[in-house]
């Protein structure tokens, strides 16, 4: 029987090294990069004399947009695969978490694959924002009756 500072040897000895500082880099650059290109869309909105809510609106749409697109060509996992955790966080990363499901088990049909399927990921996203958002409202309300 090994003991636990034997074990934590072998553990260690047969551990991947870890690559966080790296990671943290290719993340920090990669959701940064899709952030500025979400400004870049913004500002191209706002030159072309879009009311600058609507732009706002476009923006979002547009990179929704391009994370589906990417999703369903492929595009968007072979980019997350090494730029990590910068494509989770953008609104592209929930467009693309929302949309693998669906496009992955679309073969079996709109309503048991598609229809289901897209409900895996969104579905407690869609909860507990609207749980959320009541919460809110309720604390709001109230900080509006003390004031």
């Amino acid at each position: 029987m090994l003991s636990k500072k034997e074990y934590s040897e072998i553990v260690k000895r047969n551990s991947p090294k870890s690559k966080t500082p790296i990671n943290c880099l290719k993340a920090f650059v990669s959701g940064g990069a899709i952030c500025a290109l979400g400004q870049g869309i913004f500002n191209l909105f706002v030159f072309l004399k879009v009311p600058e809510n609507d732009a706002k609106t476009l923006c979002s749409c547009t990179l929704i947009f391009i994370g589906v697109v990417l999703t369903a060509f492929h595009l968007y996992e072979k980019l997350a695969k090494h730029a990590g955790a910068g494509t989770l966080v953008p609104i592209t990363g929930f467009a693309n978490s929302m949309s693998a499901p669906a496009i992955e088990f679309k073969s079996e049909g709109f309503i048991t694959g598609l229809g289901a399927k897209i409900f895996i990921i969104c579905g407690p996203v869609i909860a507990y924002g609207v749980l959320s958002s009541a919460l809110y409202g309720v604390i709001v309300y109230i900080a509006l009756l003390l004031h």
